[in-house]
């Protein structure tokens, strides 16, 4: 087993939007991520950015990511220092995003996660696992096609092309 990434739980709930992610009228004035995370899930918590650590992990139920397209929804995630989020389901477009830019999607249960929990992300022969640190409880995660992992830990698509130079299967 090899732990990924550990962090506390930033429960949020279903079909949490791109828009709600980060309103679209903010792409207008900015693309810095460093400057978008102070407007991360504003309109569902309008102190939420302020309230986000390095290594947090966000947790929701289904359908997160689902809306529009803009890749910016991915890109405040990861300025805000979030390096993974889990979700019972993802939109598709977000999923694809999350992997071309190296936020690690974890797709599990997670009706047993609760706010403010630590927890570990962790490989095994399975493929992926969540683990709550303080109960040891353990959730089985859809495994990641080893291609996509090997993005994801590269950091992106733009970085394991830059590496690779092509994909490696």
């Amino acid at each position: 087993m090899s732990v990924l990434c550990t962090g506390q739980v930033r429960k949020l709930g279903d079909d949490i939007d791109t828009d709600t992610i980060i309103a679209s009228r903010r792409k207008r004035e900015t693309l810095d991520p460093a400057e978008l995370k102070t407007y991360l899930l504003e309109s569902w918590d309008p102190k939420f950015a302020a309230s986000v650590a390095a290594g947090d992990i966000l947790v929701a139920g289904r359908n997160f990511g689902c809306g529009s397209a803009m890749e910016v929804a991915v890109t405040v995630v990861l300025g805000a220092g979030i390096r993974a989020v889990v979700a019972e389901s993802f939109a598709r477009t977000y999923f694809r995003n999350a992997i071309n830019n190296g936020l690690l999607p974890v797709i599990c249960d997670t009706s047993a996660l609760r706010e403010g929990s630590e927890i570990d992300i962790f490989t095994n022969a399975g493929g992926l696992g969540v683990r709550n640190r303080k109960n040891t409880m353990e959730m089985t995660a859809e495994p990641l096609p080893p291609v996509m992992r090997a993005i994801v830990e590269a950091g992106g698509l733009v970085p394991y092309l830059n590496r690779h130079g092509d994909f490696q299967i």
